[in-house]
């Protein structure tokens, strides 16, 4: 059989087959809805089902979201303990300034934490539109390990603008910064949360801008 033929048998047996499932179709559905046409109250039983359940998902729903923003208004974390700040990876810090952004209103705020970062770990805006982009340094030894350090800075502030379109860079660490960082930080408009300010903030109920806002003018620039 040459190929032409071929093709055309090909095609025939092709169109035969679904022609043969349209009408099949067609008269299933036929059957279906004489059927319905005859229990007309299944329909009825059937929306009703329906909305109960949608409005029992919309009540969970409700209840799941209302549960959760009052939980982030009675968030407090400690530093120290079993469920501090100083004893948590450093995942799970960076999880927890997420959840301490929720609770000061910003809306978006996400962890970006990883390989591909870019010096960002935490991404969030508050609620006056600006975009924070938040370097996360959690400290093994916070009280008496290495300080972070300025090298840390040079990095948030040439990719915080440029890379995530951020206004208010910041970084966070359950330690101490060194004084170079310190003055770094005043001079370029970093933003630094020490351990003393993170206890505050973790502690509540005080946004983190407004403890930023008692910082020398020069490190809160751009938080008016």
């Amino acid at each position: 059989m040459s190929p032409a033929r071929r093709r055309r048998r090909y095609n025939n047996e092709a169109a035969y087959l679904w022609g043969g499932g349209a009408i099949l179709a067609i008269a299933v559905a036929t059957v279906v809805l004489r059927w319905l046409a005859a229990h007309w109250w299944i329909l009825i039983v059937i929306a009703a089902v329906a909305a109960a359940v949608g409005g029992i998902w919309l009540y969970v729903q409700h209840t799941s979201s209302r549960e959760y923003a009052e939980h982030l208004r009675n968030l407090r974390l400690t530093m120290q303990g079993p469920g501090g700040l100083d004893a948590m990876h450093h995942r799970q810090f960076e999880d927890a300034v997420r959840t301490l952004l929720q609770r000061d209103g910003f809306t978006g705020a996400r962890r970006i934490g990883g390989s591909n970062d870019q010096a960002v770990d935490v991404l969030g805006t508050d609620p006056e539109g600006r975009v924070w982009a938040l370097q996360c340094k959690h400290k093994e030894n916070p009280l008496h390990g290495n300080k972070v350090g300025a090298p840390v800075l040079y990095a948030l502030a040439g990719t915080a603008d440029r890379a995530y379109g951020a206004s208010v860079p910041v970084v966070v660490t359950n330690g101490y910064f060194s004084t170079p960082a310190k003055d770094w930080g005043r001079q370029h408009g970093i933003h630094l949360v020490d351990r003393d300010t993170l206890a505050r903030w973790a502690a509540g109920p005080w946004p983190l801008w407004q403890l930023l806002r008692g910082l020398p003018p020069t490190t809160a620039r751009g938080l008016s």
